[in-house]
């Protein structure tokens, strides 16, 4: 059997988005080991078994350059939702930004917004 494991989100810096991510939008930090230049940072959304973030910061141009731009600016991210309305209010509460009303689409309510770093994900209720 196979399974989607991770995805890496290239970041400025680990505990910027540990915080973001973790302090703000409640997410589960499930890894943080030091090693050594670097650390292996994997977070998962509240409630979820597989399907994880490795947190990577940026070590050189390159990899600074596509931080926010990392799927061409384009929603690259979807985080999906059984309570729309609930994680919606909670996020504004948090200050995640929105670029949009919700809007019902034929799979389901949307909503795009950005985490800190200008990566730009959809909140999603799959109908």
């Amino acid at each position: 059997m196979q399974f989607f494991h991770a995805l890496t989100l290239i970041v400025p810096d680990y505990d910027a988005a540990i915080e973001f991510y973790c302090t703000t939008l409640g997410w589960q930090l499930a890894e943080d080991i030091d090693q050594g230049r670097k650390r292996w940072v994997r977070i998962l959304p509240p409630g979820a078994k597989q399907g994880s973030l490795i947190l990577a910061r940026a070590d050189n141009d390159d990899q600074r350059a596509i931080i926010g731009n990392q799927f061409g600016g384009r929603v690259g991210l979807f985080l999906t939702t059984d309570d729309f309305a609930r994680d919606h209010a909670a996020m504004l509460a948090s200050g995640v930004t929105f670029e949009e009303e919700p809007r019902h689409e034929p799979y389901g309510i949307v909503a795009v917004w950005r985490d800190p770093f200008g990566n730009r994900w959809d909140l999603l209720q799959l109908t």
